[in-house]
Formats: structure tokens, C-alpha cells, sequence
């Protein structure tokens, strides 16, 4: 069983958890149907992405034989045959449709655009650079639709945006890891011939600039006070800010990047960060 839940790389699903930010930042944390709705939108787009995650390996099966980390998985490692892996697919994405079908019609568009958008990506598009971060980025997007249109929730501007800008950042810093791969004579996907260290330097800090400035006018907007009924929302900047400073850290010092879901899981001062900026914004919400 380890080795199917590998393959569907359930450790990615933490990423759909975005899901969710529509309903918390609408107030409705503790409301029943938006949370069972934002549950349901969530294993629908995590089974639809697994079944994306399981083609895009198919694809880089070789690629994936020569790279010191990836060659680990179930497909380039020869521990599930492609044939078998076919199949999965396949079931995975009928069962994610099936599922987004039964919440909504605008959940199922979601899901369709998100495929499309992915095939897109695997057989063409993260061949081409900044273009590969650009797709990476509307996935997350498309998270955040997802749980709007499950939970019926008007999206804010502001969540589109500064998620939008957080996994531009987040995906600078993984293709930072591939740029070192590929220096070090490793074999890593085409794109990374269009990047180098001073370009994912400076690109990293500028998004990170631009996400703080972009959280700052967030928290000091006059609809977001309003609704919150709180002025002091700027008291969650000092996490959001020490959060993107550890991350830094973590990719330029000790060049780990290569996975945002494993430092989340692993790294104990992010995972301390994320629950102190979480715990100071639900209390300002609501009490």
C-alpha cells in the first residue's frame, strides 16, 4: 500500500489545504456545510491531482532514472509498471470528476481547467522557463476556486493575488534546487537551461517583496477591517515576514528547496511560524 500512496504522491495534498482559505477568510471556520464542502473540494482535487502527478511521471520516466532524488519513485524505479500506472491514472481522474461533478458544475470546470492546464504543463509548457512557474502559480489559483465554488464564497482580490505571488515564490525556489542539480552535473528537466543562480536570486527576492508589500495592504484595506471587524490585522505581518525569512534561509544557506511540502512537514520553526501567524489571525477574527 506505502508504495501506491507514493506513487499518488499524497504527501502533495498538503498544497490543496488552500482549498480551504476561502472559507477562513469569509468567517466560516466553524460553520458546518462550508467545512464538509471544503473537505469534499478537497479529495476531489487531490485525486485528480494525484492522477496528474502519476502521468507527469510516466512522462519523466527516464529523466526522473537519471535525477538523485527522483529515481526513488515508483515508476522510475520499476516498482509499478507503466501499464499499471495507466490504470491508476485514469481511475483516480474519473473518481476526482465524479466527485467535482457531484458538488457543482463551476467545481467540475475547476477540475477540468486544472487537467488541462497540467497536461499542458507535463507534455510542453515546464519545458519552457518562467513559463513553468507562471502554471505552477494558476494551480494554486485554481485551489483557491475550488473551495469559493464548493462553499459558494466570493473570492477577494487580495487572496488571489498573494497566492498567486506566494507560489511564484515558492516555485523560484524549487527550480533553485534543479539549478544546483544541473551544475553539479546532474540531469534535470530542459527549462532549467533558461535560469540561473542570479536570476532565481534576485527573482526569489523580489516576490518575496512584493508578497509582504502585497499582505501589508491586505491587512490595512479598509474591506478587509470591515469585515474582520479588527484594525490590528498588521499584527500578523512579524509571522508572515519571519516565515519567507526562514525559507530564504533554508534555499540560499542551506540550499534545500527542492520541496516546499517536506520543509513544511520537517521543519519544525515553519511549522511553528504557520501556527503562530494562524492562531493571532483566528483570534483576531474572532474574539
Amino acid at each position: 500500500m506505502g508504495v501506491y500512496l507514493q506513487l499518488m504522491r499524497t504527501k502533495q495534498w498538503m498544497k490543496n489545504l488552500f482549498i480551504f482559505t476561502p472559507m477562513i477568510f469569509a468567517l466560516q471556520l466553524f460553520d458546518l456545510p462550508s467545512l464538509w464542502a471544503s473537505f469534499m473540494a478537497f479529495v476531489s482535487f487531490s485525486l485528480t491531482a494525484s492522477s496528474l502527478y502519476i502521468f507527469n511521471d510516466i512522462r519523466d520516466i527516464k529523466v526522473d532514472r537519471l535525477h538523485p532524488r527522483k529515481k526513488f519513485r515508483p515508476i522510475a524505479s520499476g516498482k509499478i509498471s507503466v501499464n499499471s500506472s495507466y490504470r491508476i491514472s485514469l481511475a483516480l481522474a474519473v473518481l476526482g470528476l465524479s466527485l467535482g461533478a457531484f458538488l457543482d458544475v463551476n467545481n467540475l470546470l475547476v477540475l477540468l481547467c486544472y487537467i488541462l492546464l497540467n497536461v499542458a504543463y507535463t507534455l510542453k509548457l515546464k519545458h519552457i522557463a518562467l513559463i513553468d512557474i507562471f502554471c505552477i502559480a494558476l494551480g494554486f489559483v485554481l485551489r483557491l476556486f475550488m473551495g469559493g465554488y464548493a462553499t459558494s464564497i466570493k473570492l477577494s482580490h487580495w487572496i488571489i493575488v498573494m497566492t498567486f505571488l506566494l507560489a511564484i515564490f515558492l516555485a523560484l525556489a524549487k527550480r533553485r534546487d534543479d539549478v544546483i542539480i544541473f551544475l553539479n552535473g546532474g540531469e534535470v528537466r530542459k527549462s532549467i537551461e533558461g535560469y540561473n543562480l542570479k536570476l532565481i536570486d534576485y527573482s526569489m527576492a523580489l516576490s518575496a517583496a512584493v508578497v509582504l508589500v502585497a499582505y501589508l495592504m491586505y491587512c490595512m484595506s479598509v474591506e478587509v477591517i470591515n469585515k474582520i471587524g479588527s484594525s490590528y490585522i498588521y499584527i500578523t505581518f512579524p509571522f508572515v515576514l519571519l516565515g519567507l525569512m526562514r525559507y530564504l534561509q533554508i534555499t540560499f544557506v542551506l540550499e534545500d528547496s527542492g520541496s516546499p511540502t517536506e520543509i513544511l512537514l520537517k521543519d519544525r520553526f515553519m511549522q511553528l511560524t504557520l501556527v503562530g501567524w494562524m492562531l493571532t489571525f483566528v483570534l483576531l477574527m474572532y474574539i
